[in-house]
C-alpha cells in the first residue's frame, strides 16, 4: 500500500494541475513513456483503469497501490523532468511538497544547491581524471564512442554541480542531455565523429529547441569541431551555441569554470551573433 495520506496526495493534485483529468502537460504517449522508463510501470495496465481513465485518475490509482520505491522513483523524476513535462520551471512550493513527501519515504533531502560561481576552477586530481575520462573515449571502439561521449558530458556537468540529466526521449526524438547555468536550462546534443559537424546537424537540433519552451537554449558538443561553411550557412541569432573538443580539453587545461566559459559564449553570441568561438580565443 502507498505511503502517502490523503493530505499530500491534495497537494499533490493541486500542484500537478490534475484537476482537469490532466497531470502537468503530459500528452498520452508522454505519460506512457515516462511511468515505463522512470518510474518502471506500465501506468495503462488495466490494474491502473480508474474512472474515466484520465491521466490524473491513473496518477491517483497509481498512488493508491505504489510501493515506496515506486513513489520515490516517481518523485525524482518529476523533479528531474518538470519543466521538460510542464513547460515552465518547477514552482519552489511544488519543489519543497516534493522533497517534503520524499524525506518522509526515506531519502535524505538533499542540500541546497550551491550558488555558481563564475570564478571557480576545478581541483587539480578532478581536472585530470576528466582528462583521462576523455582520452579513453577516444581509445574506445567507434560504435562506443558516442555513448561514452555522451556519458562522459554527464561527469563533466557533475563535477561543475550544473544540476545534469542524462539522454532521455521524447516523442519521436532523443535529447541527449541537459544542465542548469545561472537557472537557465541548456538541452544538449553530443556529437562523435570524425567528419566536422555541418550545417545539417545544427538546424536539426536548433529544431527540437524551437519545439520547447521559449527561455531554453542549446550546447552542441561536436568532438571533431564544426565547419565554417556550416557555421556560415546556420546562420545567426539562434539559441544554440557549440563547444568542440579542444574547448573542452582547453577547460580543463585551464581549470577553467564551465560556467564562466558558458557565460563568455553566450556573451560573445549576444554581441555577434555567432554561435562558436574558441575557448582559446575568449580566453587569450
Amino acid at each position: 500500500m502507498s505511503s502517502l495520506t490523503y493530505i499530500d496526495k491534495q497537494k499533490l493534485e493541486r500542484e500537478l494541475g490534475m484537476g482537469g483529468g490532466y497531470v502537468l502537460e503530459f500528452t498520452n504517449r508522454t505519460f506512457e513513456e515516462f511511468f515505463r522508463e522512470v518510474v518502471g510501470v506500465q501506468i495503462y495496465d488495466s490494474q491502473y483503469d480508474y474512472g474515466s481513465g484520465s491521466k490524473a485518475n491513473r496518477m491517483r490509482a497509481f498512488w493508491s497501490v505504489a510501493t515506496d520505491k515506486q513513489l520515490i522513483r516517481l518523485f525524482q523524476g518529476l523533479l528531474e523532468g518538470w519543466e521538460i513535462y510542464s513547460n515552465k520551471p518547477i514552482p519552489s512550493e511544488a519543489r519543497d511538497l516534493i522533497q517534503s513527501i520524499m524525506a518522509k519515504l526515506g531519502v535524505a533531502p538533499s542540500n541546497s544547491p550551491k550558488k555558481q560561481d563564475d570564478t571557480s576552477q576545478l581541483k587539480i586530481d578532478v581536472s585530470q581524471r576528466l582528462t583521462s575520462r576523455l582520452v579513453e573515449v577516444t581509445s574506445l571502439p567507434a560504435q562506443r564512442r558516442g555513448y561514452d561521449f555522451e556519458n562522459f558530458l554527464k561527469e563533466l556537468f557533475d563535477a561543475y554541480e550544473l544540476s545534469a540529466r542524462a539522454s532521455f526521449r521524447l516523442i519521436g526524438e532523443q535529447i541527449d542531455g541537459s544542465f542548469v547555468v545561472h537557472n537557465d536550462t541548456y538541452l544538449l546534443e553530443a556529437k562523435w565523429q570524425n567528419s566536422l559537424t555541418g550545417v545539417a546537424d545544427l538546424h536539426i537540433f536548433e529544431g527540437k529547441l524551437g519545439e520547447k519552451a521559449s527561455w531554453s537554449r542549446g550546447l552542441f558538443v561536436s568532438s571533431s569541431g564544426f565547419s565554417p561553411d556550416g557555421l556560415k550557412a546556420f546562420g545567426r541569432g539562434k539559441r544554440t551555441i557549440c563547444m568542440d573538443g579542444l574547448d573542452i580539453s582547453e577547460m580543463l587545461r585551464q581549470r577553467l569554470s564551465f560556467v564562466k566559459v558558458i557565460d563568455a559564449k553566450v556573451r560573445r553570441a549576444a554581441e555577434t551573433g555567432y554561435p562558436y568561438v574558441s575557448v582559446r580565443d575568449l580566453f587569450v
